[in-house]
């Protein structure tokens, strides 16, 4: 967001938590952009954010919940089919919901065929328990926050995003902070798919919990991130 804003010579301010991994705060900053800091619970970033658009008439552009950012998200699916059309099962990760709704959209749409499982933390399995119920669930800021997994930390799913899960994703299922850790420990024995925790989780699911998921031949699992902290990254790599 900081990135396009600058390059398209407008203001932005960003609404992060103040748990925010500081490599993900420095590099927002020197971007541009102006931080807002809130506490750890993701209603308190879209509060904060709305308010700040009721008094500035500033424009949000919203996390998740919204056909736009969705949108944008199912290029990774299309992406997907493009580069390996063979594909029978794809494994996202889920926060707020954003990404899955416009992968599940692309793949299923352009192939109904293909399974869609979404992947989440443990301590924040909203969306599996929101997909089982049949209504959204939201966790509390508390429990949420004691993931790794920074990008997935959202309390709840947007209403969009879960009216698409509904229609287009088969499965979620969830990982644990150690398998986190150690796909992520995998993961960066390769350059190329160094990931932060919130990219690993699909991984993550790949590796530990291939009986919870669809027989295949070929799968993908999309790495969503890799704006690893410096020192986990040394962590990682002295265990």
């Amino acid at each position: 967001m900081a990135y396009a804003a600058r390059a398209l010579g407008v203001k932005a301010i960003i609404v992060m938590p103040g748990n925010a991994p500081k490599n993900k705060l420095e590099a927002t900053a020197a971007l541009g952009a102006q931080i807002i800091i809130v506490g750890p619970g993701s209603e308190e970033r879209r509060l904060r954010a709305e308010e700040l658009a009721a008094e500035h008439g500033y424009v949000i552009v919203p996390p998740y919940n919204d056909e736009k950012i969705i949108a944008g998200q199912g290029t990774v699916g299309l992406e997907i089919l493009d580069d390996l059309r063979a594909v029978e099962t794809v494994l996202v990760p889920v926060g707020g919901g954003g990404l899955i709704s416009g992968v599940s959209a692309a793949i299923k749409l352009s192939n109904p065929k293909i399974r869609v499982i979404g992947v989440e933390p443990e301590l924040a399995s909203d969306a599996q328990a929101s997909f089982r119920t049949g209504h959204i669930v939201a966790f509390p800021a508390e429990q949420v926050s004691q993931t790794l997994a920074d990008g997935l930390r959202t309390q709840s799913i947007g209403a969009i995003n879960f009216e698409h899960i509904r229609t287009y994703v088969d499965d979620i299922v969830t990982v644990t902070e150690d398998e986190i850790r150690a796909a992520m420990r995998v993961l960066s024995e390769n350059e190329k798919t160094l990931a932060e925790p919130s990219g690993a989780v699909a991984p993550a699911a790949f590796l530990f919990h291939a009986d919870q998921l669809p027989d295949a031949k070929i799968a993908v699992a999309v790495i969503s991130g890799g704006n690893i902290d410096p020192a986990l990254l040394a962590e990682l790599r002295s265990l």
